[in-house]
């Protein structure tokens, strides 16, 4: 399926602390299966899927970007037009938890406020190293505002759901008119690039 045979185009950002497991989440998601010999990500990897929900075909932009406090300032120069962030934490390190609340605000200051968010706690696979529990993470989700999945990038117990669950809800938003359905138009978004290509053929500085 083509871009231009999809209803909308969402662009989703994939962020957390680095060794959280992002990109072997979104490597199952694209191909149904556990990654082998994960490379840890440099600066943002692209890449995009259609899926149908709720009747409506939505082409998927993932853009899965580097936990690492080098590549911040880099990185958050992709969190702008996007609707969705997937935050991915650690249950197996209270490190990558706490840092939550900074990845929060980084979404939400430098994309939209109204970006949809949800939070994954993955590698719940790992049982015996587990050191936040469930609720803990249900309830900071709930103070926060933000949706809680659990997942296993290993297993891929899940790993559809987080990102299903958060496509969505933004589908759902659309519909009650608190999103520019134009705007996210696979039509509307490639004149937009013909427009800019246009601007830096004809610009003369």
């Amino acid at each position: 399926m083509t871009e231009e045979q999809s209803d909308y185009v969402f662009k989703f950002i994939i962020i957390g602390n680095g060794n959280c497991g992002k990109t072997s989440l979104l490597y199952h998601y694209n191909n149904g299966k556990q990654i082998q010999n994960v490379k840890q990500t440099v600066g943002v990897e692209f890449s995009t899927k259609v899926i149908q929900v709720k009747q409506k075909r939505i082409k998927m932009q993932l853009w899965d970007t580097a936990g690492q406090e080098r590549y911040r300032a880099l990185t958050k120069g992709y969190y702008r037009g996007a609707l969705g962030a997937l935050i991915v934490f650690d249950v197996t390190n209270s490190e990558s938890f706490e840092a939550l609340k900074e990845w929060i605000k980084n979404a939400r200051d430098f994309s939209k406020p109204s970006i949809q968010i949800i939070i994954v706690g993955n590698k719940i696979d790992l049982e015996k190293q587990r050191v936040i529990s469930e609720e803990s993470a249900k309830q900071f989700c709930q103070e926060n505002d933000v949706q809680y999945v659990e997942t296993s990038a290993a297993t891929g117990y899940q790993v559809n759901e987080a990102f299903t669950q958060i496509t969505i809800q933004i589908l759902d938003l659309l519909q009650q008119g608190a999103i520019d359905g134009e705007m996210i138009k696979p039509k509307f978004l490639n004149q937009k690039k013909v427009n800019e290509t246009d601007k830096q053929q004809q610009c003369n500085c």
